[in-house]
């Protein structure tokens, strides 16, 4: 019975409840009256200004219910619960104007979780309730109502608190509950606009996340990747009701249930499954900055939880984070991390974060889950700067190993043709700068710990990074090979089958070895690593640590087996190297001939290599911290055949002395003549090098080479004769010489002879490898027998087992050791022996195109080091058309022209001779034609009349130039002030303020440009 003079609002939720005496009998449904509840809201959303009063009178009530349950009124029990669900039913049916209940009920929720948390049937109301608002709001008054900001903020703290619940007992069905519970709400906040719409994302994902990630870590792997795997098969949980995209009215929220009693109840499998759906809920739904606050909070969760410890859920946690973001936001879960492990990376003691951290970004790029938008150049200098802080800091970090699998793994996925190029470029310029100078903040010194492990760091990943885009490349599903097949099968076909060949026997397929083709025979979709890009790092093979030098041996023994470029170097499945004329054609022999005859950038690779082996070999002292002083690529400057500062002469190697070096008169210089970006630094390492070439013995003397690194020199050449035969051989064998005849002199001393013995032996076992890749069975039984006659099945160590790519222990040189002058008596192989049967073999005379005599001449030209260092640089042209006094007029005055300071144009021209009134008129001819838009893309006409093949003849006399189809008449334009301001830059007329004697000479100047035709 109601008082006299209440209000209408009052009178309609007092009738909603059952009588005093039902409220016992109420449950376990606990609903209000069903016609009374229809008439409150009919009321309440006919009448939208009476919402907030009964929002009000409905949280008063539920204050008063909720302090009289928490002394055990099982009445007041009954009705809160029953006033919980005519909460639900006003948000439900007024969820057009629910911003108006919110206050009201989000200090309702807050309170009774507040005082009744425990109570699991009073939670489930609490957190339909709280379901039901976060469907239907927008989100608006989160971060602007300061009230229902705070209410919020706190039942999302309550609910993660539930989620995350440890049970003191050893009732886990309890725990179970109560989990499912917090999840349930936790569910309905990552699907509501006030998440994603409010402005305090990052504050409601740090609550969220922490019971996510705690509930993560509570279970094995085993369980995570089995539930993983069911949230693709199954859309619907059966706790939580799947997002929906409906408009907000047409939305329905879901209730959550307890299960009955005696029913078994639900399992830790069933609260991971509520679990990973909530996270891949919250990141398919996040943007890239969101996605970026969702793993910060899951990375500060585990450091406040302490989960670093466990590794592998760390890794499973961020491969599953990326997976579940949207495709074009993946880049910043590793992004985010990276971030986390630079902000860490000055840590005196390396601690199980810095350990997971890398586990975690090593997984994610190693994940078959492509990761788009990734600054993979930033990523990769981040990466190098934490391996340097982290050598300074103590050599023996063991999160060294971690971070040279972290940069390889940046290798795994392709994204653009360049990228390995460009990622194993900046590694190489890291390598260069830290070899020569040492970690930064410390000064080189040979013996110092922190540079070696630094350069062995740089070196390992710089392997690794290749390793990882071959095996990325190689491991492609069936299906995904077949799409990219199919895709640019236009464009790979005739290169695909020119290399393929029928083999006599069926089961030994023919090993394919073309250029820009991995293993399998299929063209790759990466630039390969350029040879003058690894050429810069030769000189570590002299670096005075020998750790330093096994640790690069084993990369260059890598780059040439995997990666230099083999144009026109083929293998039979047998080992041996035959000719194909039928597979590669007349046209395609030829041109690989030319280049390797004529050399490329293989070839001057190959130079460079054996000079350095000489140094190695004969040096007194090695070190070469002068080479590069400022490692720095530079495109500034005239470095057109001219002399360094240092006195190096960068100039082309004479036709008539080269040993394989390119000829300018040859098609394959006019192909490849682009310039290397790291010419001025290559200038200042030839003169250094230069100079310690002045230091070397005429004649084998005492050396600082180990009894290893003449292992390693036998290593690294048998692999050049193995997959670059035929210029392996150009350049190899005069080099072969000249070692066979420093070693014919025997000397008494034990040092000495000790390394005589050896070097004798690296020439007999190169011969023999020579004699089987050519099938020259004379060579080989030379070998043999000379290998026979040995007192000792060898000189030389065992080879160690290296993996390539990782980071190995450092490795110690072996010495030499003292022999006998018994042993001096074994004298190797006739090396001219071996020429002559070289010369007579016929798959060499067909290979190099030779005839005996000239391959003769070829193969026992003096080898010099200081030629080899000649041939290696990359030569010049004798006229560049863009320098010089024979340059274009138009370039020479453009920067004159233009109105702007034109830097890059100035640089092109450095003229001698005076600028006068012809030049004048050819830059205002160009200026006419360069105003019309319709003629500044327009190309030349080519013509190919007159002009043969280059196949047959020189390149540059029979170049295609443009040729005008008719005579084209001179065109003026320009308005006499920027003329008037192109003479006076030119100096030319007074430069006095007589300005009319310019403008009368001005017309005059037009009337004889038609007596002028252009050349």
């Amino acid at each position: 019975m109601h008082l006299p003079f209440t209000p209408n609002h009052v009178q309609l939720i007092s009738a909603c409840y059952p009588s005093s005496a039902a409220l016992l009998t109420a449950g376990p449904e606990y609903r209000p009256n069903a016609q009374e509840l229809s008439r409150l809201t009919y009321y309440a959303s006919n009448r939208p200004g009476k919402i907030n009063k009964l929002g009000s009178e409905l949280e008063k009530r539920i204050r008063g219910e909720c302090k009289k349950a928490q002394a055990g009124n099982a009445r007041a029990r009954a009705s809160l619960l029953i006033s919980l669900s005519i909460m639900r039913a006003l948000a439900t049916e007024c969820r057009r104007d629910i911003s108006l209940l919110t206050r009201s009920l989000l200090a309702s929720i807050d309170t009774v979780l507040a005082g009744l948390s425990t109570d699991l049937e009073v939670s489930a109301k609490v957190a339909t309730l709280f379901t039901t608002f976060t469907t239907f709001t927008d989100g608006r008054l989160i971060g602007v109502d300061s009230h229902a900001t705070k209410d919020y903020m706190s039942i999302l703290d309550r609910f993660s608190q539930m989620s995350a619940i440890t049970s003191k007992s050893s009732d886990h069905e309890f725990r179970n509950r109560t989990r499912l519970v917090g999840l349930a709400a936790l569910s309905g906040a990552v699907t509501s606009e006030a998440l994603y719409g409010s402005n305090s994302f990052r504050i409601q994902a740090s609550k969220i996340v922490s019971a996510l990630v705690i509930n993560v870590h509570d279970v094995d792997l085993s369980t995570l990747e089995n539930e993983s795997a069911t949230l693709k098969e199954k859309t619907s949980s059966p706790y939580l009701a799947e997002f929906r995209t409906r408009p907000t009215v047409e939305r329905r929220a879901a209730s959550i249930h307890l299960h009955k009693d005696g029913d078994k109840g639900p399992s830790s499998v069933d609260v991971t499954n509520a679990c990973l759906r909530i996270f891949s809920t919250l990141l398919d739904h996040s943007n890239g900055a969101q996605v970026a606050d969702v793993v910060h909070a899951a990375l500060d969760s585990l450091d406040d939880w302490k989960g670093w410890e466990k590794s592998g859920h760390c890794c499973w946690l961020a491969r599953k984070m990326t997976d579940w973001s949207q495709y074009q936001y993946r880049y910043a879960v590793p992004t985010r991390l990276v971030e986390r492990l630079q902000e860490n990376q000055d840590a005196p003691v390396t601690r199980p974060l810095h350990h997971a951290l890398a586990s975690m970004i090593t997984t994610v790029f190693d994940s078959p889950t492509t990761v788009v938008n990734l600054s993979t150049s930033d990523i990769i200098s981040t990466f190098i700067t934490i391996v340097l802080r982290r050598t300074a800091s103590d050599p023996d970090d063991s999160l060294l190993p971690s971070l040279t699998a972290c940069i390889a793994s940046l290798g795994t996925h392709v994204y653009y043709s360049d990228q390995i190029h460009d990622l194993a470029s900046e590694l190489i310029s890291r390598l260069i700068t830290v070899e020569a100078n040492g970690v930064p903040g410390r000064e080189r010194d040979a013996n110092d710990r922190s540079r070696v492990q630094a350069v062995r760091c740089l070196l390992a990943s710089l392997v690794g990074l290749i390793q990882a885009a071959d095996r990325h490349e190689g491991g492609k599903p069936e299906e995904h090979r077949g799409r990219e097949e199919h895709r640019r099968s236009e464009e790979t076909s005739r290169a695909v089958t020119s290399t393929f060949i029928a083999s006599e026997d069926p089961q030994k397929p023919v090993r394919v070895s073309i250029e820009h083709a991995d293993d399998t025979g299929r063209p790759s979709n990466r630039t390969k690593l350029a040879p003058e890009i690894w050429q810069d790092t030769l000189h570590i093979l002299c670096d005075e640590n020998y750790a330093v030098r096994a640790e690069y041996v084993t990369a260059l023994i890598f780059y040439l087996e995997t990666e230099i470029s083999r144009r026109g170097e083929y293998t039979d499945h047998d080992g041996i190297r035959r000719p194909r004329p039928l597979a590669e054609g007349p046209l395609q022999q030829a041109s690989n001939m030319i280049a390797m005859l004529y050399g490329d950038a293989s070839t001057r690779f190959l130079h460079a290599a054996h000079v350095y082996f000489y140094i190695l070999a004969t040096a007194s002292s090695l070190g070469t911290s002068t080479v590069s002083s400022s490692p720095a690529r530079s495109m500034i400057g005239d470095v057109t055949g001219s002399a360094d500062a240092s006195g190096a002469v960068y100039t082309a190697a004479e036709p008539g002395s080269s040993l394989g070096g390119e000829r300018r008169d040859s098609p394959t210089y006019s192909q490849h003549n682009r310039r290397s970006m790291s010419i001025p630094a290559r200038v200042r390492k030839q003169s250094a090098i230069q100079q310690m070439l002045t230091q070397l013995p005429s004649e084998l003397s005492l050396s600082i080479a180990t009894t290893s690194d003449y292992r390693n020199i036998l290593a690294i050449l048998q692999t050049i004769h193995e997959h670059l035969p035929v210029r392996g051989l150009l350049t190899g064998v005069p080099f072969l010489l000249r070692l066979a005849s420093m070693v014919r002199n025997t000397s008494t001393h034990p040092d000495e002879l000790a390394r005589v013995l050896i070097l004798r032996e690296v020439i007999v076992r190169i011969c023999l490898c020579i004699g089987k890749k050519w099938d020259c069975q004379d060579v080989v039984s030379l070998a043999e027998q000379s290998l026979s006659s040995m007192l000792i099945p060898s000189y030389l160590p065992a080879s160690p087992k290296r993996e390539p790519g990782t980071l190995n222990p450092p490795e110690e040189p072996i010495p030499l050791l003292p022999v006998d002058l018994v042993q001096s008596t074994w004298l190797g192989i006739d090396i001219d022996s071996v020429i002559l049967a070289l010369v007579k073999n016929s798959n060499i005379n067909n290979a190099t195109g030779m005839d005996e005599e000239t391959l003769h001449g070829r193969l026992t030209t003096e080898w010099s080091a200081e030629t080899a260092l000649k041939d290696s640089v990359e030569p010049q042209p004798a006229h560049d058309p863009l320098r010089g006094d024979g340059a274009s007029q138009r370039l020479k005055l453009a920067p004159a022209l233009m109105h702007i300071e034109n830097m890059s144009l100035q640089s092109l021209t450095r003229p001698t001779r005076a600028v006068g009134v012809t030049d004048l008129r050819d830059a205002l001819e160009g200026r006419s034609s360069m105003s019309n838009p319709a003629l500044v893309n327009a190309a030349p006409s080519i013509s190919t009349l007159e002009h043969i093949s280059t196949v047959h003849g020189d390149a540059t006399s029979n170049r295609l130039v443009p040729v005008r189809s008719r005579p084209e008449k001179p065109k003026i334009s320009g308005n006499p002030s920027e003329v008037r301001d192109v003479l006076n830059k030119l100096r030319i007329g007074k430069q006095s303020g007589n300005n009319n004697l310019l403008k009368a000479s001005f017309p005059a100047l037009q009337r004889r440009e038609s007596q002028y035709v252009l050349p």
